[in-house]
This record gives structure tokens, C-alpha cells and sequence, in this order.
């Protein structure tokens, strides 16, 4: 099955994907301009890689970015199942990984390696 992460954030989405035989690739970050740029951008993305379902990163403990990530799920045009993952200090665990390779994190890399993490714990649970 084709799976695919988002790490949804106010300035990028953080994409990773799983083809086959659960590795993980982060894929270059979805720049936001604006919400609805940013759905439309994922969908394209969703449709060109055939992606079957979707992980979404979801904080356990931060209700108002629960409530902003949910908001922003419902603008995609998902034809395909998805379930929300608990994304707890991905983002700093994806920092902690690339200390020294990134000198300016606003490019995305960082986003898309916290996508791949959330991704890796999905499927380690489903292991």
C-alpha cells in the first residue's frame, strides 16, 4: 500500500512517502501562501503519487493546533482513507537529526524528516 505523511504547519507542510517495504522517504516540503494553495497543492501531490492512504500528524496535547490541523483536513479533496497520528516533538527530533546539515530550516527539509518520523511511528505501531 502507498502511504503518505503530512506534517501540517502554518508556513510548510512537511510530505514524506512509503512505497513499498515500509522505508520512509521525506519529500520536499509544500510551501504555504495560504490555506487553500496548500489543500490544493497536497491533492495534486495525493493524485501524482497514487498515494492509497494518508498519515497526518496530530499533537496529543495542543488543542487549538488539533482544531487547526483537523480544519485544514477537511479542505483536501481526500478520496482515500487517512488517520491522524500522534506527532508529539517530531519537529525536534527531525532538528536534532539534521544539527549541522541545515543551515536554513525554513527550506522545509526539517517538516518533511518530522512527516517521515510521524510516518515511521505509524507503522511501527502497526507492526
Amino acid at each position: 500500500m502507498k502511504l503518505a505523511s503530512l506534517d501540517i504547519g502554518l508556513k510548510r507542510v512537511g510530505v514524506s512517502i512509503c512505497l513499498m517495504n515500509d522505508i520512509v522517504t521525506p519529500l520536499p516540503a509544500i510551501i504555504r501562501k495560504n490555506r487553500n494553495q496548500a489543500a490544493k497543492d497536497v491533492n495534486s501531490f495525493l493524485e501524482e503519487w497514487k498515494i492509497e492512504k494518508l498519515i497526518i500528524g496530530l499533537p496529543s496535547s495542543n488543542i487549538d493546533t488539533q482544531n487547526r490541523i483537523k480544519h485544514f483536513t477537511n479542505l483536501l479533496d481526500l478520496k482515500i482513507p487517512f488517520e491522524f497520528q500522534e506527532e508529539n516533538l517530531s519537529s525536534i527530533e527531525a532538528k536534532e537529526l539534521m544539527k549541522g546539515e541545515v543551515k536554513h530550516i525554513r527550506d522545509g527539509r526539517i517538516d518533511s524528516i518530522a512527516a517521515k518520523i510521524i510516518l515511521e511511528r505509524y507503522l511501527r505501531k502497526k507492526l
